[in-house]
């Protein structure tokens, strides 16, 4: 039976350089945490420590939690994405709407 969560967690770390121990220390979870998803079958992961993977990761909790295929990677990134901009102060968001901007007037 595939895991497909740990295989999307193993991907995603190895796709950004992260070594299990980084990304148990940025997750606020053991190395021996990381693994056991990555590895046992079926991972038993918290909804906590799973939204601060997705979030380190760069993804949505629905993205890794998908066994079918249905949510695209870029679709994960692009709805992290717009999570975190929509939590930044109006200022930021404002500025990078800015640069959206100027990038879409050059083309």
């Amino acid at each position: 039976m595939a895991n497909v969560l740990g295989d999307k967690i193993r991907d995603l770390r190895k796709e950004k350089k992260l070594t299990l121990d980084k990304l148990a220390e940025l997750t606020g979870s053991s190395k021996s945490y990381i693994w056991e998803l990555e590895n046992k079958n079926p991972p038993r992961p918290s909804a906590e420590k799973l939204s601060k993977i997705a979030e380190q990761l760069g993804v949505t909790i629905e993205y890794l939690l998908d066994d079918q295929n249905k949510v695209a990677e870029v679709d994960a990134v692009d709805a992290q994405f717009y999570r975190k901009y929509r939590s930044m102060p109006a200022e930021t968001r404002e500025k990078i709407r800015k640069i959206a901007e100027m990038w879409d007037d050059s083309e």
